[in-house]
């Protein structure tokens, strides 16, 4: 039995961060996320029937160097103003209560491959304005290649200026879909 709370959520984007690590030169990390994106999730009260959608804008890169980020929105990367975004939607769930795997179908730069997301539950809570809320950590890792992101440049003492091995990163924290849209209303009455 799950402990996590039956129900349809969305992703509060500001306290949801979406982002990876990639090696550069074989010596270090570089870091980035993602400023825009949405996602629904649906936790049923059969745990492995639960579903997820999440849909990124690639445009939205933030590596913290503007030069970078526009190279990854090039078609040198993931060309982003011919596939401005990309999505996963899930295909399984293995395992409940706090730890489980989310097996998915990621598309990134118009190439869709299964993906498994080792994921942790991290609580529910009523906020201080009285929203309930839920908060999730996944991460995977991904071959760059396989999604068709095979710039790369070789460097004098042998090797690759950017690993082929990427970790995607995942913050979440979501709120009732009912909750948003009454939240929503609440806002245009106000307006």
């Amino acid at each position: 039995m799950s402990s996590i709370p039956a129900g349809t959520y969305v992703i509060d984007p500001s306290h949801t961060e979406v982002g990876f690590t990639v090696r550069h030169a074989g010596i270090s990390k570089v870091r980035g996320k993602f400023e825009k994106f949405e996602g629904q999730i649906v936790v049923a009260e059969n745990f492995a029937e639960s579903t997820s959608v999440v849909t990124i804008d690639a445009s939205s890169i933030n590596t913290g160097d503007a030069n970078r980020d526009g190279h990854l929105r090039s078609a040198d990367f993931w060309d982003a103003e011919n596939k401005p975004t990309w999505t996963f939607a899930t295909t399984g769930v293995e395992g409940e209560g706090e730890e489980f795997t989310l097996k998915g179908d990621l598309t990134i730069n118009g190439v869709t491959k299964p993906v498994a997301l080792d994921a942790e539950f991290n609580g529910s809570v009523v906020d201080a304005f009285g929203s309930p809320r839920i908060g999730f950590s996944a991460a995977t890792e991904i071959s760059r290649k396989e999604f068709g992101l095979t710039w790369n440049a070789a460097m004098e003492t042998g090797g690759f200026l950017v690993g082929d091995k990427v970790r995607i990163l995942l913050e979440i924290e979501a709120t009732p879909e009912q909750a948003d849209a009454e939240a929503s209303a609440e806002a245009e009455t106000q307006a």
